[in-house]
């Protein structure tokens, strides 16, 4: 579910990552974003596959990043701080969680279905995931898809219901503006409800 057009990532000693549509050993699609983890492979020209997680953590909701058979790039819903491991046959471990030695941790970002700040390799150096031009972020999701899991349903409903139930923000997410005013409000639940409706 990686945006064809912000698919790359620019790491300082090994170039460009795709992390959408190069193929790879799994044969996936490239790195798929769940709600509490990652999963799929990303390729560098340099430094051949890396490997953010099977899409399988042992719990069903977080690697345990404890051994060679559960690990992967952790995702806190919450926060949207990312953690974890992953693994490149070329380069050795690459952290995701870099909160203790980078100011712009890396992070994925609900609201603009983007990532940002960096990753951190022994061997391959910074992966900044949020350059100016270039960055990775997902494909955009249909407006009443809440979750971006391709259908509207009543778990988009809920999850619009709570959001407007709690204290009045104004917010820059598209996925709840659906006026682009960056003012979530009642016409915007209008709105859903409207989408919603039998």
């Amino acid at each position: 579910n990686i945006d064809a057009a912000h698919k790359f990532a620019w790491c300082e000693n090994v170039g460009w990552t795709n992390w959408r549509d190069a193929g790879d050993p799994a044969g996936s699609n490239g790195i798929v974003v769940h709600d509490t983890f990652l999963s799929g492979f990303m390729w560098s020209e340099n430094a051949g596959w890396i490997n953010l997680g099977d899409g399988t953590p042992a719990n069903g909701e977080f690697y345990a990043n404890a051994n060679d058979t559960d690990f992967g790039v952790n995702l806190d819903p919450d926060t949207g701080a990312l953690s974890g491991f992953a693994w490149g046959e070329n380069v050795g471990w690459v952290n995701f969680d870099t909160s203790a030695v980078s100011p712009n941790d890396a992070a994925f970002d609900a609201c603009q279905h983007a990532f940002f700040g960096f990753a951190w390799g022994e061997n391959i150096g910074w992966i900044n995931l949020a350059d100016a031009t270039h960055f990775v972020a997902l494909e955009p999701c249909g407006f009443g898809d809440f979750d971006c899991e391709g259908d509207v349903d009543l778990l988009d409903w809920e999850a619009f219901s709570a959001f407007m139930s709690g204290p009045d923000v104004i917010v820059d997410c598209s996925v709840f503006d659906s006026e682009g005013d960056r003012d979530v409000d009642l016409r915007d639940a209008a709105d859903c409800t409207d989408v919603f409706a039998p």
